[in-house]
């Protein structure tokens, strides 16, 4: 933890002597959010700066910033070392993929480096962060970091924020900024009716419940919720700690009752974490609601909308950002259907959809990770979702921790399978993306579900 703060603040020093600084990040909730945390901490200097929001690094994104006496890429670059080679005389990476490329760099922020792991420990906001506080007091920042970390599933493997993520969490505990606490781990806390957020349940899938309003209001009946007051109906952060206790209960034993394995039955509750300066009722009060807020802009092209609301715009860009959640969640509930409909291929080490052009590349990693609570799918098998994209085709990979624990390593084993056919890949060991080559897709997967067989063995 030491040696990190301290290439934090080695960054923090480089930045306070520049003019200007490009900004270069990825384009999903964890890059918007850096490109927040950033941007307003160069702000409060007066240091100019301008965002560039990418899908990827490549060539063409190298030489566009190629120019600039500075450049900082966020949530992103890690993986591209070796291209940054005759970039100005200063480089500063803060991000959290798995390091691949011969440089060495200055400033190079990234927790791999430092014995932690970039999957669950810190995110590329939360590297962002520290950056952002070691340059002066900008702890009202920590909220971004935690929907980055949060819009990153980093919470997930536990049930709550763990590694460097903690140590920003409870700064941002401390001045009232996020509380954290266990409850129902379920999307829609602040906008959902109560009986809509049981309804739409799918990460955890409540056998019974999720899809069945009937079965949903008669449970309800039974422990005497009363779903409006005074004619609006209720949030589930609008009942009582008893009431929420009871439903929680109640679902436990739905679950057990049904056969769910015990594991995935404690999935249910976990961390969640509350944005206390903003408005109670709103999508941007949770943190996971935020972050799909922000990838629901980051995924279509509408980024800047994205970036404005993390810097403040409650206005004409938080409401076009709404309207375009409701279009992510529809196209989400679509590509979902879409497997459903046509269902997975299995491998002997992993199982497989090819969505073509019926979900868009810049989601079907989402669904991907959606898709290991549908029927038929092999919760013991990575899940590899094909798309097509404008530059090819679009594969993400999603694993589980038990898969983690027998040492599985997306991360490798997509960039290995992607340049064995002349496509790029990187990423995480429990999440993983490549970009290869259209008509190349069988011979990556049986270069893939080798490399994940070695893993596994």
């Amino acid at each position: 933890m030491e040696q990190l703060l301290k290439r934090a603040r080695e960054c923090a020093e480089a930045l306070k002597k520049q003019d200007e600084i490009t900004i270069v990040s990825h384009v999903d909730a964890d890059g918007l959010a850096a490109a927040g945390i950033i941007c307003r901490a160069l702000n409060k200097m007066e240091i100019g700066n301008e965002i560039k929001i990418v899908k990827k690094l490549d060539l063409p994104v190298m030489q566009s910033v190629s120019g600039a006496d500075a450049v900082m890429f966020t949530d992103l670059g890690s993986g591209s070392l070796d291209l940054m080679d005759d970039l100005g005389p200063v480089c500063i990476v803060a991000d959290h993929h798995q390091p691949a490329g011969s440089s060495e760099m200055a400033f190079h922020l990234n927790p791999h480096l430092f014995g932690y792991n970039g999957a669950t420990d810190l995110s590329g906001s939360g590297a962002t962060y520290l950056i952002a506080r070691a340059l002066g007091d900008n702890v009202e920042l920590s909220d971004l970091a935690v929907v980055g970390a949060v819009g990153d599933l980093q919470h997930v493997r536990e049930g709550r924020l763990r590694g460097v993520n903690r140590l920003i969490l409870d700064e941002a505990e401390k001045n009232a900024i996020v509380r954290a606490e266990k409850d129902f781990q379920a999307f829609g806390r602040q906008t959902r009716p109560v009986h809509k957020l049981l309804e739409y349940a799918s990460s955890p899938f409540i056998p019974g419940i999720t899809g069945n309003s009937a079965q949903i209001l008669e449970l309800l009946a039974s422990l005497n919720i009363e779903l409006k007051e005074a004619g609006e109906w209720k949030s589930w952060v609008d009942l009582s700690s008893a009431e929420r206790r009871n439903i929680i209960s109640a679902l436990i034993q739905k679950c057990l009752t049904e056969g769910m394995p015990p594991e995935r039955v404690q999935n249910l509750v976990g961390e969640v974490y509350t944005l206390l300066k903003e408005e109670p009722g709103t999508v941007l009060r949770d943190a996971s609601e935020y972050a799909t807020l922000l990838n629901a802009t980051a995924r279509y092209g509408f980024e800047k909308i994205g970036v404005d609301v993390c810097l403040g715009d409650r206005a004409g860009s938080y409401r076009k950002a709404n309207e375009l959640l409701l279009m992510h969640r529809e196209n989400l509930a679509r590509g979902l259907n879409y497997v459903k409909q046509t269902g997975m291929t299995t491998l002997s080490n992993l199982q497989y959809f090819h969505a073509g052009d019926h979900v868009f590349d810049t989601i079907v990693g989402i669904v991907a990770g959606m898709c290991k609570n549908l029927e038929g799918v092999d919760r013991h098998l990575p899940i590899i979702g094909f798309a097509n994209s404008d530059d090819g085709v679009k594969a993400s990979a999603r694993g589980s921790q038990s898969l983690v624990e027998r040492h599985l390593n997306l991360a490798r084993a997509m960039s290995d399978a992607a340049h064995s056919v002349g496509g790029v890949g990187g990423g995480h060991d429990i999440a993983a993306g490549a970009t290869i080559p259209e008509g190349t897709e069988a011979e990556f997967l049986k270069n893939l579900n080798e490399l994940v067989g070695q893993q596994l063995s």
